[in-house]
């Protein structure tokens, strides 16, 4: 990899980490919920599980899309459910921050961060982006360079909407506010569905 290739990377990664998607809108209504602190395991299942689907797709599993479309239509279908139930739930939440009884909602952990990339939209848009735009010969060697700069920029990226949404609990301390907050995020997330829905239906 050249080093104007690598800036121009690091530069694409880095855009399409710090830009709103369904991981940074959760982590913002997560920091918001739950406080910065808990909500590092989902930032970190976020980076580490997204820079696994990069090896996977940068060893091929993009071909195999390709090869079945059916494939990748049943995980647009998945992720399109999976997105609206995540929605239904935060808009339909009451204060997260002040329940803290049995049974009460918890932040995402780990495993379901990262589980939740193979579902996500926008992970894929990027990921086979990366591939496609800035890694064409794609050698075990190249991958593991790609997924491991990726993940190293995209991790502060992400991390900044939970701390964000941290700093925004004072503000948003009032129960009211914090209700309609959720209700926006929620509302987000079912926009940022749209390019994916929209997808092939042309200008």
């Amino acid at each position: 990899m050249t080093m104007e290739i690598l800036l121009a990377f690091a530069l694409f990664a880095g855009v399409s980490s710090i830009t709103p998607g369904p991981n940074n809108l959760m982590l913002l209504s997560s920091g918001l919920n739950f406080g910065f602190r808990a909500s590092i395991p989902h930032v970190l299942g976020i980076s580490i599980g997204f820079a696994f689907m990069l090896v996977a797709v940068g060893l091929g599993l993009a071909l195999a899309f390709e090869r079945w479309p059916l494939l990748y239509q049943l995980l647009k279908i998945a992720g399109v459910a999976y997105l609206l139930w995540l929605a239904w739930g935060l808009a339909s939440a009451g204060s997260l921050s002040l329940d803290r009884r049995a049974g009460a909602p918890k932040p995402m952990g780990f495993w379901a961060a990262a589980a939740f990339q193979w579902v996500n939209p926008k992970a894929w848009v990027m990921g086979v982006s990366a591939f496609a735009t800035y890694m064409p010969a794609q050698g075990l060697s190249s991958v593991l360079l790609t997924a491991t700069l990726f993940a190293l920029i995209n991790l502060p990226s992400v991390a900044a909407w939970a701390l964000c949404g941290s700093q925004l609990r004072h503000w948003l301390a009032e129960p009211a506010r914090q209700r309609m907050f959720n209700r926006v995020m929620a509302a987000l997330l079912v926009l940022s569905l749209l390019p994916l829905l929209l997808e092939g239906k042309g200008a």
